[in-house]
């Protein structure tokens, strides 16, 4: 077997964990649609936003964390299952970035510029968050252009750090140093009354840990099915040691 490509192995709980995050969600997403919500100055309906967009801002995070943590591992070890970890990471995290930007789009014009044809009119959280998301975006791009696989994983780790890098930067500090009418802005606070009703509250929080955990089962997803494409790409005796590791 090959140890560069290991992985745990998966059990029972890990099914078990499957099954709770699809329904965890499922519940969510009804409470999200159905539920009510309180009537809040300007957001009124278009509160049940907070229950999708904010979370995905979560799994983005997080996802460029783990990337990068990867990233880091591959470099210090040198082990390829570090690096299938990594970009793994990333497709998940680069997937709920658009999600948040996409979502974050429509809110705005169902609020800020209601009874306007504007979609986009330069706000420094939207444009920053735009900005991150061709850094991410690179990423791949980068990992398309190189053949060899050793020098293609040393360059997107390289790379994956510096794009966690400037992610705190370009999504957190410099919008909030910037009059913008995003919640978080300078002089405009994040979670306070007038975003999110006290009863909202534990929604959001289920729904963040929710699509956190919806994330993470994805993401290990990916990682099993990719291990298992490469070793069956090489053949031979890796092959079916391979499908019973990620079984």
């Amino acid at each position: 077997m090959d140890r560069d490509l290991a992985l745990p192995r998966y059990g029972l709980v890990y099914r078990l964990f499957g099954v709770v995050a699809a329904v965890w969600v499922t519940v969510v997403l009804v409470l999200g649609i159905a539920a009510p919500v309180t009537n809040l100055p300007i957001l009124e309906q278009t509160a049940r936003n907070l229950y999708f967009h904010v979370p995905m801002w979560f799994v983005l995070y997080a996802g460029a964390v783990a990337g990068a943590w990867h990233a880091g591992r591959y470099l210090a070890t040198g082990r390829e299952v570090h690096d299938v970890r990594s970009e793994a990471a990333w497709r998940v995290s680069t997937a709920a970035g658009v999600i948040a930007l996409v979502t974050g789009i429509l809110w705005a014009r169902f609020t800020w510029y209601v009874g306007t044809n504007i979609w986009w009119n330069g706000d420094p959280r939207q444009t920053m968050v735009a900005v991150q998301l061709l850094i991410s975006g690179a990423y791949f791009v980068l990992r398309g252009q190189i053949d060899r696989p050793r020098t293609r994983a040393r360059l997107s780790a390289v790379y994956a750090l510096f794009a966690t890098a400037t992610m705190p930067f370009l999504t957190y500090v410099l919008p909030r140093r910037l009059a913008s009418l995003h919640p978080g802005a300078e002089g405009n606070p994040a979670f306070s009354q007038m975003d999110i009703a006290p009863q909202m509250r534990w929604v959001f929080y289920a729904a963040a840990a929710g699509f956190l955990m919806l994330a993470w089962w994805i993401y290990t997803q990916r990682v099993r099915a990719r291990v298992a494409e490469l070793r069956v790409e090489r053949g031979g005796a890796d092959a079916a040691p391979a499908l019973a590791v990620v079984s």
